[in-house]
């Protein structure tokens, strides 16, 4: 298993903000049809999010995935209420889906989830996340001291959850 945390100098023309990206992989011992049907249960997101983020969907069930559909959830971040909605851009089971952020605290949220087989009853799972702060420099300063270091609290405890709820399956 291996992660990693890339900062890209590419700016973005307009806002000058810098894209930074989160990558992960990790391996579950499941077929990848039901791999992909587990991150494609928008509500099992709950499960495997850290509790101190009190993460919640409020789309109500049943969520009908799919390119178009949106997403609102609620969480708090340093203790502060934060609305976000996601919109799902791709939708390629079981192989591929992209949310992006609609509306929520980045300037830009996308994060790409891809499936592949890897051996009988096995997937690798990959979690690419592109994102940029607003703010200007104010916003990179943050990155820099806090956002860069939650992103991979979260996905540590992602790739935790993950792993105990896949594992058992």
């Amino acid at each position: 298993m291996s992660d990693e945390t890339k900062t890209k100098p590419a700016l973005r023309p307009k806002l000058m903000q810098q894209t930074h990206s989160l990558e992960r992989r990790q391996r579950v011992p499941l077929s990848i049809d039901a791999a992909f049907a587990f991150y494609g249960d928008a509500h099992n997101l709950e499960r495997i999010t850290p509790p101190w983020l009190g993460f919640e969907v409020t789309t109500p069930e049943p969520i009908e995935m799919g390119v178009g559909t949106l997403i609102e959830y609620k969480l708090r971040l340093h203790r502060v209420p934060v609305r976000w909605r996601t919109r799902i851009e791709a939708w390629e089971p079981p192989r591929r889906f992209v949310d992006a952020q609609v509306r929520g605290p980045y300037a830009l949220w996308e994060h790409t989830h891809t499936f592949e087989e890897d051996g009988p009853g096995a997937t690798i799972i990959r979690d690419r996340v592109r994102y940029s702060i607003p703010f200007g420099p104010l916003g990179e300063l943050a990155e820099r001291l806090l956002v860069r270091r939650d992103l991979k609290r979260i996905f540590d405890y992602r790739r935790d959850a993950v792993a105990r709820e896949l594992g058992r399956a």
